[in-house]
């Protein structure tokens, strides 16, 4: 694969975001009404391949039952202010009024407050109540802390999701969690991220992963990039865990290890680019959290942005578009990509005469 030199002492590899490519019409088209979108992760389908990110602007417990019978899986982020707080309505709309200049510390100090054990059981429980499936995520750092907590809950779907996750992390401060063991253990599927390289990925795959998440610092409220110097540029970065999936897939005589696409995806074209690039299913936060009746109400933040010694994110405003059931299914009244999701992705797969996701995957893509 072509270097390129950076300097005498250093050489890099070229690689392309979601901006940098585009899909290719083919002979071929189908009708919208005859396309597919439907996926399935272990023993569980989902009609939409979109997983709402776990951040406290895009999931309460009330809008991972609405995604949830839209059809797509909500996460809910268990170290978020739902389990910290019997009630965070008031703390939320705190949030949303802050000051730009002073937002980070104040949430610093709301975040502060203890993870409750009774609190993750009551918001998966009343999201099982609903009906649908129950997802949860935990950092890398709190996973061995609740694991059982979480577990116990009835949750369905297992996320482990980090700025970035290895299957061979090392210290010398404390014992780290050994994935491979702990996913071995559990009865439930696992999904676990970020990663952005093959080998990363393989490893990853290799601990008994159900789905591996592509992608760190790439959000909208994100600042990693700028912090820590970590990006990705996400079409290279799925499509290189899409080949480990593939070699994977011999290595380990048939196992399937799903890749979602988790960053960078702001607007229906890189949504329908990640697929293309190889991805099964994506996660996002932006999109959703543009939603009238998404807890952030036109403002933004993640996890990042509250870390209590170095954040590496921010509260933005990017504001609302629609209800959340406008954002997926449309009707769009504005041609920026930010309303009506899934009619998107299904027009894309109609113009390039694909009905499933899995064939168009292998949908022509070129570099601009």
């Amino acid at each position: 694969m072509t270097e390129i030199e950076i300097g005498r002492a250093k050489r890099g590899r070229r690689a392309y975001s979601f901006d940098d490519i585009a899909i290719v019409p083919s002979r071929r088209t189908r009708d919208p009404e005859e396309v597919s979108v439907a996926w399935q992760i272990d023993a569980y389908r989902f009609e939409l391949p979109i997983l709402a990110a776990p951040m406290d602007s895009v999931m309460s417990p009330e809008t991972a039952v609405a995604l949830g019978q839209h059809g797509g899986l909500g996460v809910l982020d268990l170290e978020g202010l739902w389990t910290r707080y019997d009630d965070p309505t008031d703390l939320l709309a705190e949030v949303r009024r802050l000051d730009a200049a002073e937002a980070t510390g104040r949430m610093q100090q709301i975040y502060a407050e203890p993870i409750k054990p009774e609190l993750i059981t009551a918001r998966l429980k009343q999201m099982r109540e609903a009906g649908i499936t129950v997802a949860g995520s935990l950092s890398p750092q709190r996973t061995k802390e609740f694991a059982k907590v979480v577990v116990d809950a009835g949750v369905d779907m297992f996320v482990i999701r980090g700025t970035t996750v290895s299957a061979e992390h090392v210290s010398g401060q404390a014992e780290p969690l050994n994935l491979k063991e702990f996913i071995y253990e559990l009865d439930v599927p696992v999904i676990v991220g970020g990663c952005a390289t093959y080998q990363a990925a393989l490893h990853l795959m290799r601990t008994g992963a159900a789905g591996v998440l592509v992608g760190f610092g790439g959000g909208a409220a994100h600042t990693t990039r700028s912090v820590l110097g970590l990006a990705v540029p996400m079409a290279s970065a799925v499509a290189d865990v899409a080949a480990a999936r593939r070699d994977y897939l011999d290595e380990s005589q048939g196992r399937y290890v799903h890749v979602i696409a988790d960053g960078s995806i702001g607007r229906s074209g890189d949504l329908t680019k990640a697929i293309a690039c190889g991805a099964d299913a994506v996660m996002i936060g932006s999109p959703l959290a543009r939603a009238t009746d998404a807890p952030g109400q036109g403002f933004h933040w993640g996890s990042e942005a509250w870390h209590s010694e170095l954040p590496r994110g921010q509260r933005v405003e990017i504001g609302t578009v629609g209800t959340l059931e406008q954002i997926l299914f449309g009707p769009s009244r504005v041609a920026d990509g930010t309303m009506n999701l899934v009619g998107a992705l299904r027009r894309a797969m109609a113009t390039t005469g694909y009905t499933e996701l899995k064939e168009f995957q292998r949908v022509e893509v070129v570099v601009q």
